[in-house]
């Protein structure tokens, strides 16, 4: 059957509790019950859990730019200055290496993210 753009129907029995639950679980998640099953089915990531998703990339992003916004700050006082002592400058480019693995990581991850997200 094909009906503004649907290309197939399917027709399945199940409880009324079942169904009842189904839905409970669609209205908390604020999904169809169509996306529920057919995501289930095929082992797709739910829309819900995309959005959550979308939602952590963005809150890592502005952490990022937030620890970036403090090198900046910490370089404008150093450039004012004209002086770092060993020991500070030291301690600065370890949390710069520590930052720039958390950042590979990070990409590794969201990597793995998109391609989830492609399916």
């Amino acid at each position: 059957m094909e009906k503004n753009g649907k290309e197939d129907l399917i027709i399945i029995r199940i409880q009324k509790s079942r169904k009842e639950n189904w839905k409970r679980i669609c209205s908390e998640k604020q999904i169809s019950l169509t996306s529920l099953i057919i995501h289930s089915v095929e082992n797709r990531i739910l829309n819900d859990e995309r959005r959550k998703v979308m939602a952590f990339i963005e809150k890592q992003d502005n952490i990022f730019i937030k620890i970036e916004t403090n090198i900046n700050q910490i370089a404008r006082i150093v450039n004012g200055q004209k002086f770092i002592s060993e020991e500070a400058l030291k301690n600065f480019l370890d949390k710069l290496s520590e930052i720039e693995k958390l950042k590979r990581e990070q990409n590794m991850i969201f990597s793995k993210i998109y391609s989830m997200l492609a399916r």
